[in-house]
């Protein structure tokens, strides 16, 4: 199964949330507008990254991260 990860840098509070739950794809880069989540491989072939990386949306706390199916 091929999916994508993206963060919405707009809603994206920098709480590290998600690289405490992932932080093999998850880190923290300073931006203008502060922290922003960026995950370090947006595109993945497999089911056991595909739960975490959907792990590490669920504890957004804004809903900033989307996993999607491709």
């Amino acid at each position: 199964m091929a999916f994508e990860v993206k963060v919405d840098e707009d809603k994206c509070i920098g709480c590290g949330a998600c690289t405490a739950e992932y932080e093999e794809n998850f880190e923290l880069i300073e931006t203008d507008n502060g922290y922003k989540a960026k995950p370090k491989k947006e595109k993945f072939d497999s089911d056991e990254t595909f739960e975490k990386n959907k792990a590490a949306a669920d504890v957004c706390p804004v809903d900033a991260i989307s996993v999607n199916k491709l």
